[in-house]
C-alpha cells in the first residue's frame, strides 16, 4: 500500500470511491434513489470543485493506493476551528479493503501531516449517529463524542450527526 498526496488526476477515482463508500455505509440512511442514481455525479462535482484553482479553503487529501487502484482517502481542512482544531471531512476506505488497517493508517498520515505543519489543535469530525460501524472504528481509535447536531444530507434528508474529537494529534500518529 502506498500513501501519497492526492492530485487533480485522482478526482474521478476519489469521487467513485466516495460514492461506493456511501452506497455501502449509508444504505437505509440516505434514499435508495440518491444512492443509486445521483451520488456519483454529486460526489464528482464536489471533488472537482475542491481540486479546482477556485478552492478558497486550504485542505489536503491523502490517498491509499493499492496495486489496482484507490483503496482509501482522507480529506482534512487544517485549523478549521479555534475550539476543535482541524476538520476531518472525509475518511473512506473501499468496502473490499475495510478491516485491513487502511483507515487507521490514513488517520495517522493525516495527523502526521498536521503535526509536521505545526498544527497544535486537535482533529474533529462528524459521524452519522446511525453509522454504527464507523462509530466503532473511531471509538477504538480513541475519539470522544463532544456534541451532536442535525445534519442536512444531499438527498434532502436531515440526520443526527455526532461531533467527535481527538484532542492530541501526536497520539494518532502510528509508530514504526
Amino acid at each position: 500500500m502506498i500513501f501519497r498526496d492526492a492530485t487533480r488526476k485522482d478526482v474521478s477515482a476519489i469521487a467513485e470511491l466516495h460514492a461506493e463508500s456511501w452506497r455501502s455505509a449509508y444504505r437505509g440512511i440516505l434514499s435508495d434513489d440518491y444512492l443509486e442514481n445521483r451520488v456519483h455525479v454529486e460526489r464528482l462535482s464536489t471533488w472537482r470543485v475542491r481540486f479546482s484553482e477556485k478552492t478558497m479553503k486550504p485542505m489536503f487529501v491523502i490517498v491509499a493506493e493499492a496495486e489496482h487502484g484507490l483503496a482509501g482517502f482522507i480529506c482534512v481542512f487544517p485549523e478549521e476551528s479555534a475550539v476543535w482544531g482541524s476538520f476531518l471531512d472525509n475518511l473512506h476506505v473501499a468496502p473490499q479493503f475495510i478491516g485491513q488497517g487502511i483507515g487507521r493508517q490514513l488517520v495517522s498520515e493525516g495527523a502526521r501531516t498536521l503535526v509536521s505543519c505545526g498544527s497544535r489543535g486537535g482533529l474533529y469530525f462528524w459521524v452519522l449517529e446511525q453509522n454504527k460501524k464507523a462509530r466503532r472504528f473511531y471509538e477504538r481509535a480513541g475519539a470522544v463524542t463532544v456534541g451532536s447536531a442535525e445534519n442536512p444530507m444531499p438527498d434532502g434528508r436531515s440526520v443526527l450527526a455526532l461531533r467527535c474529537h481527538w484532542p492530541d494529534l501526536s497520539r494518532l500518529v502510528l509508530k514504526g
